[in-house]
């Protein structure tokens, strides 16, 4: 079965997802296409990059959690929206656990420490970005301008690191994790932003 912290970052990124077919005038069935490749795309692209079977296809908690999402997204938007910042905690969790969760996969089979790394980060953020292109958005991964995938990088970073060192479960994952969830709680609350190139300034 699927672990429930788990199944609660995929909750939080699926409300997202159907968030987003609700701002973008979606149907049901859009919400929940949007719902289910928000909250594990990233875990699929992961796993078609290790060459396994995706963990998506295997537990049916993945599918049930995001269509329960659009559910309360189709009925509760309004509720939920003003909710926003109390959500938003709550998906920085998902980020730090989704990196380090992530990270220990790509390692356990036998993958390097840097792809490791990249595969941590695309679990974090690559259902925002599949959101994104699905919905005709500019995926946020690039211009990372709220520091959303740099504290999914450190977090992998981290786990990546502790692995090396011969630290492994619930301590390397917590670490990473809160890391990463702890950058992104400041990043929102001063407002920190990824540099742009010299010389340029913000949009209007």
């Amino acid at each position: 079965m699927t672990p429930l912290l788990d199944l609660a970052g995929i909750l939080v990124f699926a409300l997202s997802g159907a968030l987003q077919g609700v701002r973008k005038r979606l149907d049901l069935v859009g919400m929940a296409v949007l719902a289910f490749f928000t909250a594990v795309g990233g875990g699929i692209l992961r796993d078609l990059f290790i060459g396994v079977q995706p963990a998506a296809f295997r537990d049916v908690g993945y599918l049930l959690v995001p269509l329960a999402a659009t559910a309360i997204a189709f009925f509760w938007h309004p509720q939920i929206e003003r909710a926003m910042p109390g959500v938003l905690i709550f998906d920085a969790a998902g980020l730090g656990l989704f990196c380090a969760v992530g990270t220990h996969k790509a390692l356990s089979y036998g993958l390097s420490g840097p792809h490791a790394v990249f595969l941590g980060v695309l679990t974090a953020v690559g259902g925002g970005i599949l959101r994104d292109v699905l919905s005709g958005e500019m995926p946020s991964l690039l211009y990372d301008r709220q520091l959303y995938a740099v504290p999914a990088m450190l977090g992998s970073a981290v786990m990546a690191t502790l692995h090396g060192f011969g630290v492994r479960g619930f301590v390397a994952t917590l670490a990473s994790a809160v890391l990463a969830f702890g950058l992104r709680i400041v990043a929102m609350r001063y407002g920190w932003r990824a540099p742009l190139a010299r010389g340029v300034t913000e949009p209007g």
